[in-house]
């Protein structure tokens, strides 16, 4: 099954990639590599059934098993050892990374309270943009009423881009609703 996202990025995504920034090939036309999505649940090192749960909600949102992440090392004040479990995380490649953007865009964002547009300035100098949520219930794989606790997420979007407009303008041509322009430096 060829998934909407991906066969529009090549009928017409990459031609007007290519007339926009000059391209000679199409396979210069900036393309999505990776989403990582990431939960950090430092307070699963004193009670395990959170992070369990919140790995839970993210294999239904992806639709894949999260891995635990672990602490690299030890802080006291935040009463952690190296080695704790404190997170989760998955990352989507191909078919359902396609599937998981186009799920975010059209169904996820427009669920958020009192939404007005993603920031546009959360792209890194090689073109990757990162974006947080502050609760998975905007999800519609999520039960709301069997969410024990509120848990946010970190979404980064890995492009294969030469620079921050090139990655800005890939994301717009799929939808994603920016709040602004992007802002040069």
């Amino acid at each position: 099954m060829v998934q909407r996202l991906l066969e529009r990025y090549k009928q017409e995504i990459v031609p007007a990639l290519s007339k926009e920034f000059n391209y000679k090939n199409s396979l210069q036309a900036p393309r999505l590599k990776k989403i990582v999505l990431n939960m950090g649940v430092g307070i699963a090192s004193q009670d395990i059934k959170i992070l369990e749960q919140a790995m839970a909600d993210l294999a239904i949102i992806t639709g894949q098993k999260p891995m635990i992440t672990r602490a690299r090392k030890s802080i006291a004040n935040f009463k952690i050892r190296k080695g704790l479990p404190i997170g989760c995380k998955v990352t989507l490649r191909g078919a359902r990374m396609y599937e998981f953007l186009d799920r975010l865009i059209n169904v996820a964002l427009p669920r958020i309270r009192d939404f007005r547009g993603i920031p546009a300035n959360s792209f890194d100098q090689k073109g990757n943009y990162s974006l947080g949520l502050t609760e998975q219930g905007i999800f519609p794989e999520i039960n709301i009423d069997k969410i024990a606790r509120q848990q946010g997420m970190d979404i980064i979007i890995n492009i294969n881009s030469r620079s921050r407009e090139e990655s800005y303008s890939l994301l717009k041509s799929f939808g994603m609703p920016f709040a602004g322009g992007l802002k040069t430096r």
